[in-house]
């Protein structure tokens, strides 16, 4: 019997029980009493009493719409694009009072209200809306499938990372007004550039020009990208502007203020913490401003009316998200540009073989300098070969060749030195003194290294090593392969008593130095900044980055070199760059020449000739060996697909750190590659999607997992 009906009164039959008196006092108050979260009974919507709801469960098999009916007390605030929460897993049997029962609250976006439903059974209520703040658009929408799509993913992971966690309190304050339009941009700098001027009259008339910019060296180029978001917002549309980190957001975001003036654009970062965050997503999502300057996650930013995407140095290994499906900045961008119709712009001092062809293609055209332009710009580049360290006592004796001293005592009279070190830390990689055999653990058989200048620990374990001897000639002394930033700033501080060594790595990255006589010891990607730029730059231990056995080392070399050499000042004004490679290798010719993309033209050719990406398309299956074979049988690929291997995967040993992606501590995995001929990427994407949910139904134990276009295939 209902609280309603219930009449309660004492055994002697006179006034109503205290609890009864309490009862009808509420009932008369007319006070809003909690609802059940069934709604039972309770009177549906009168127009379009069905919601068709995404539940945020990441599932394949559960990648798709299910229908909720909508309690006429939620009507007003159950529109699409809201956040709701409801229940979910009950099954069909647990029906009372014309409403489905049971099952865990689970969060989701209401995407439509309808009239009927397509499901006969009866359905489940919406239990409430979490906030009538309509977060997912139809343009959002439309994206975050496509994206699902293209990498064999669900809905609900993508929207995981397209729309950020709610903030209440951002959420409950009002947005700013919209400003209105700047005027369009002079071409300032863009005049070095042959077609720049062209470039930015087109974003300012409206148009949707597609370009791959290989920016010249210096300072100039986050004013360059603030000039092209100028001239697309005089046009009255937004731009969206993504870079690899905080660092360089602030850049940009420094230039945008200088040229656009406070208050029309957002910074989306992971920097500005969960509340100044969704604020500034927000004022996007609700038109305040138009231009957006982020990182990875904001290359899903709700821009009105868009007419310009840019993405800057899209060889980082930061524009590839980790979390399923794992999308990548460019082919998102991509996405956008083609299905919104609006500009794209793919920069960087560099040239990834990925944007060679985008142009080789006729997607995009190049945006480049003259050879005058860029004489002007670099800095002179000096090799230092194997030949040359071997006659020289100098480098035998203290790792760094006499050129590098003479370059860095020159380059110190005006203004700081930046040395680049591939390894952090004091001896990373270590070998025995007389026969060269690397050091490993006898535990694990793991590397040694020598994090400070006493303690020699396991790189995978852990485990300290203190009484080492050579497995192969019984020696008990050790020499470094590959000498850490800590030693190299040791070495030069000894070197250079009278000048201050400053270092910058994973553990303490700097964003600047003042334009003072000082070392500036980096690892590659943490290069500060110099006020002026940096009088020279040596490269040390080229090797080490052009040996790694990776498809992309050369290209990422060059990529690592071109970064750091662009900070130092142009040959011009006395700018040198010593890099300590052999001479003869494809990525340092290419430096020298500053000819990025040259580098990458010859790159894409011999892939074209070997079937890899990305001339083709490319998917990685991993698990163990039982359930990958199972998984490659049940799917029902494209007939032009080829199944390269499987391969054992290089075990994940304890205390190394662990990607989303590697097998658990302990377990064998193995992998294969599926590749597809251009043209073939969708229906191979279908495929495995297909497969896996399959599979995910099923109840499988063993995982398989998927990854679409890898970013290391070995």
């Amino acid at each position: 019997m209902s609280s309603d009906n219930e009449q309660s009164v004492d055994p002697e039959g006179g006034a109503p029980e205290q609890l009864a008196l309490i009862r009808e006092t509420v009932r008369k108050a007319n006070v809003p009493r909690a609802k059940p979260r069934t709604w039972r009974g309770a009177a549906l919507a009168k127009e379009l009493p069905v919601a068709r709801v995404l539940v945020n469960k990441g599932v394949l098999h559960l990648d798709q719409y299910f229908d909720y009916a909508v309690p006429e007390e939620l009507d007003a605030e159950a529109q699409p694009g809201v956040r709701v929460r409801v229940r979910f897993g009950a099954g069909g049997r647990n029906v009372r009072g014309g409403r489905r029962e049971g099952g865990g609250l689970i969060d989701g976006f209401l995407i439509e209200r309808r009239a009927e439903s397509d499901y006969p059974g009866a359905l489940a209520a919406l239990a409430y809306v979490v906030s009538p703040e309509p977060v997912l658009g139809p343009e959002l929408l439309a994206l975050s499938r496509a994206v699902a799509d293209r990498y064999a993913g669900s809905l609900a992971d993508v929207l995981q990372l397209a729309v950020p966690p709610r903030n209440g309190r951002a959420e409950s304050k009002p947005s700013p007004e919209p400003l209105p339009p700047p005027p369009a941009p002079s071409a300032g700098s863009w005049e070095r550039y042959e077609q720049g001027p062209a470039f930015l009259r087109a974003l300012a008339d409206g148009g949707a020009p597609r370009a791959v910019w290989t920016a010249l060296p210096g300072p100039h180029w986050p004013q360059e990208i603030a000039r092209a978001v100028a001239a697309t917002l005089a046009s009255g549309r937004g731009a969206l502007v993504v870079v690899p980190d905080g660092r360089t957001a602030g850049r940009v975001d420094a230039a945008l203020t200088e040229v656009l003036g406070a208050g029309r654009h957002a910074l989306l970062t992971a920097d500005s913490g969960p509340e100044k965050r969704y604020r500034e997503w927000l004022a996007v999502r609700r038109g305040s401003v138009r231009a957006v300057v982020g990182t990875r996650a904001a290359m899903f930013a709700p821009v009105a009316d868009l007419g310009l995407v840019a993405v800057w140095d899209d060889g980082d290994s930061s524009h590839s998200d980790d979390n399923a499906p794992f999308p990548h900045v460019r082919e998102v961008l991509e996405l956008r540009a083609a299905h919104g119709r609006c500009a794209f712009l793919l920069g960087g001092t560099n040239c990834t073989v990925e944007a060679a062809q985008l142009v080789e293609s006729g997607w995009a055209l190049p945006l480049r300098a003259d050879r005058e332009q860029l004489r002007i710009a670099a800095p002179l580049i000096r090799t230092v070969g194997d030949g040359e360290l071997a006659r020289d006592g100098a480098a035998r004796a203290a790792r760094l060749p006499s050129l590098a001293w003479q370059t860095v005592r020159d380059g110190l009279r005006s203004g700081p030195v930046l040395v680049q070190v591939p390894r952090r830390g004091y001896a990373p990689r270590l070998a025995c003194e007389r026969c060269r055999e690397p050091a490993r653990c006898r535990h694990c058989a793991g590397p040694l290294e020598a994090p400070d200048q006493q303690d020699l620990n396991c790189a995978w374990c852990g485990r300290a090593e203190t009484a080492w001897h050579c497995v192969a000639c019984g020696a008990n002394r050790l020499r470094a392969q590959i000498v850490g930033a800590r030693r190299t700033a040791e070495e030069l501080g000894r070197a250079f008593p009278a000048v201050p060594v400053r270092t910058s790595g994973r553990d303490h990255i700097l964003d600047s130095v003042p334009d003072v006589p000082a070392l500036v010891v980096s690892t590659p990607g943490a290069e500060p900044v110099a006020e002026g730029g940096y009088a020279a730059a040596l490269l040390l231990d080229g090797w080490a980055m052009v040996g790694r056995p990776d498809l992309r080392a050369g290209e990422e070399a060059l990529r690592r070199w071109t970064a750091a050499a662009a900070l130092v000042r142009g040959q011009q004004e006395g700018g040198t760059v010593v890099i300590v490679a052999e001479p003869t290798l494809r990525p340092v010719q290419a430096l020298v020449r500053w000819d990025p993309v040259g580098h990458a033209r010859r790159e894409l050719a011999e892939r074209a000739e070997l079937g890899f990406p990305p001339v083709s398309r490319m998917a990685s299956v991993t698990g163990p060996p039982e359930a990958l074979a199972a998984f490659l049988a049940a799917a029902e690929l494209p007939p032009e697909a080829e199944v390269l291997g499987p391969v054992p995967v290089p075990r994940t040993e304890p205390g190394r750190p662990r990607r989303p992606w590697d097998a658990p501590v302990g377990e064998s995995w193995e992998r294969a590659l599926l590749r597809v001929p251009p043209g073939s990427g969708a229906a191979l994407a279908a495929a495995l999607k297909t497969a896996q949910a399959a599979r995910m139904a099923r109840g499988n134990g063993d995982p398989v997992r998927i990854r679409i276009d890898p970013p290391d295939i070995g």
